[in-house]
């Protein structure tokens, strides 16, 4: 079995990618369900993000949350030490689960940033340079510019991750293209 990682950065194109992927019937474990997982339906992560931040009522509100986050180290920090340990397990028991695939996709945007490489055999970047990133979030989240680049710059580089990956499919072009580049990767995985 081969675990292969997928990550970029926020609005670079993973979810194209991994729908992709499913679609042509792999196994895509997503960290980022599994982090909305751990504060919807988690008790333990639900009660200490809420005794954490303050937060009264049944759910949490996780735009708020975000808000709080992407504007302060610490907090982020202090969410990430509540919410990775669950991701973490999820992934691990997926994996031991699913020994018998030929190969399984990790979607983890923030695989670099919490050091997760260890998890994967390579590792994939979907790359988007910075200009059409900030475009992308900008009209995905209907946000202004100064709050897409606060979110943007909570990760780690885009440049600095395309040069650690392994595989590194390019979402400059057309979904075309992008669609053409995991075929060829697939093509070359199924020959090792």
């Amino acid at each position: 079995m081969k675990v292969y990682g997928i990550t970029g950065s926020i609005a670079t194109g993973k979810s194209t990618v991994t729908n992709y992927l499913r679609e042509k019937g792999y196994l895509v474990v997503d960290s980022d369900k599994l982090a909305y997982d751990a504060l919807t339906i988690d008790e333990d992560c639900i009660d200490r993000v809420k005794k954490r931040f303050d937060l009264h009522g049944d759910t949490i509100d996780r735009k708020a949350l975000g808000r709080i986050v992407f504007n302060d180290p610490i907090a982020k920090k202090d969410l990430e030490n509540i919410i990775h340990p669950y991701v973490i397990n999820k992934i691990k028991e997926t994996i031991h689960n699913n020994q018998n695939l030929k190969i399984i996709f990790l979607d983890i945007p923030l695989l670099f940033e919490s050091n997760l490489e260890y998890l994967c055999d390579k590792i994939i970047v979907v790359y988007l340079n910075y200009q059409e990133e900030v475009k992308r979030l900008m009209k995905r989240d209907n946000i202004d510019e100064k709050y897409a680049k606060i979110i943007i710059s909570n990760q780690m580089n885009i440049e600095d991750k395309k040069r650690l990956a392994d595989i590194v499919l390019d979402n400059n072009k057309s979904l075309e293209n992008l669609y053409q580049q995991i075929d060829l990767m697939l093509e070359g995985n199924s020959n090792e």
